[in-house]
């Protein structure tokens, strides 16, 4: 397993994308080491072994960081490795509270999640565990300035954002999200109304992880749409409004404070 996380450091160091996932975590790097200050206070939700974890405590050592992992056996490594410097809790987040079933998929953890999805694995071995649900807004802390948030819940992500709707208007944070056909349907997830959601209720503009790094237009509905439909993950990044014309040009690279992001494979 050590030799396996060096290979990986290696090929996202030298930019060789020879996965998808290999260039999402690169990708997602590059955004954190832009955007994220050491004082960023930061939410980790569907942690599973910490990577992206561990990003979020190198770019922010003096934040306050928050970790959710419902899978037991995760959970207890996430606190075991982490609890010192984050608070970590055995939570699925959603848009609601109480105990819920949930598919953990145990040849492939990564995929499981509140529903069933569709897996990219010939044979899931799938048990059915029992998990507690939790709302962002009831859990973060009102006084709390959370300035980046990354959810990969396969599939679930909108329902952890409407659970969290008060601290997003409130934060307006960077939010790092997967979502789209093949796992968000599953949950009854329509492209449109997670769009409107960050959009219009929220007051962000979207990207993709490719868009804001090189500095392009925010998506529009029906690029989202599109992106969304094709069934691939593609990784999406969503700003203030306030801040999108500094964007295009060419400052908020540099001045950037708040975003939002979402995992899809265009990026």
């Amino acid at each position: 397993m050590a030799l396996k996380k060096i290979l990986r450091s290696i090929l996202i160091f030298l930019r060789l994308d020879v996965t998808q996932n290999l260039k999402y975590d690169r990708l997602t790097n590059q955004i954190l080491k832009r955007i994220i200050k050491p004082n960023s206070n930061c939410l980790d939700v569907g942690c599973h072994k910490g990577e992206i974890l561990q990003l979020l405590l190198k770019y922010a050592p003096h934040g306050k960081h928050f970790a959710f992992e419902p899978i037991p056996y995760l959970y207890e490594g996430l606190k075991h490795k982490f609890s010192q410097r984050v608070a970590v809790w055995p939570y699925a987040l959603s848009n609601t509270h109480g105990t819920t079933q949930f598919h953990l998929v145990k040849n492939a953890p990564a995929y499981s999640g509140i529903k069933k999805r569709r897996y990219d694995h010939a044979h899931p071995d799938i048990e059915i565990i029992e998990v507690e649900q939790q709302r962002m807004d009831d859990v973060i802390p009102s006084d709390v300035h959370i300035d980046l948030i990354k959810i990969d819940v396969e599939g679930g992500e909108f329902d952890v954002l409407k659970g969290g709707i008060q601290l997003l208007k409130r934060n307006q944070p960077t939010v790092i999200f997967e979502c789209g056909n093949g796992a968000s349907d599953f949950y009854g997830t329509k492209p449109e109304d997670i769009f409107r959601f960050l959009v219009t209720e929220i007051g962000l503009s979207v990207f993709t992880l490719k868009n804001f790094l090189n500095n392009d237009k925010p998506l529009s509905e029906s690029d989202f749409k599109g992106l969304f439909m094709n069934g691939k993950r593609v990784l999406f990044h969503c700003t203030p409004h306030r801040l999108t014309t500094n964007a295009l040009s060419g400052l908020y690279l540099h001045h950037a404070k708040n975003t939002a992001v979402s995992r899809f494979d265009s990026a």
